[in-house]
């Protein structure tokens, strides 16, 4: 063990379509906005929300698996690592992000499915023992560890 880790958890709505990236050889990526929220009174007793935004990439089955099921607004839990890119933009000037490369993500709400079904409640699933469904989907690590060419 090489006594490091880089492991984050976010819950938060998405902030627009799941974007799609397909390359010639049959893989895939997609890329999300993820928004968290941190709530707090300040001292005037005034109620203050900040929103932090969080750019989510996810791969091959389970960037198709988002893409198909996640709406704008959808509430998720992600797992996985921070990643840092960097790349030169169209005017030449050097470009940063920080992303979070995805291993393992859970649906805790989807618009299309509830509004369907806005009685049902939804099955608890184990994750030890479901297959890959849209709501429980891990992904091997080998599968993250390619870096992206745009």
């Amino acid at each position: 063990m090489s006594g490091t880790l880089n492991k984050v958890m976010l819950i938060g709505r998405l902030g627009d379509e799941v974007k799609m990236h397909y390359f010639d050889d049959a893989n895939c990526v997609g890329r999300f906005p993820l928004a968290t929220d941190e709530s707090y009174t300040n001292k005037e007793g005034d109620r203050i929300t900040n929103t932090d935004w969080h750019n989510i990439v996810v791969r091959n089955k389970a960037a198709e698996i988002c893409s198909k099921y996640l709406t704008k607004g959808d509430l998720i839990y992600v797992e996985g690592r921070l990643k840092n890119r960097q790349w030169k933009g169209e005017d030449g000037q050097t470009r940063y992000s920080t992303e979070i490369h995805v291993n393992d993500f859970t649906f805790l709400s989807n618009k299309k499915e509830d509004n369907k079904t806005a009685e049902t409640p939804k099955p608890k699933i184990d994750n030890q023992t479901a297959p890959a469904t849209p709501s429980n989907t891990n992904l091997p690590s080998a599968e993250q560890e390619d870096d992206l060419p745009f």
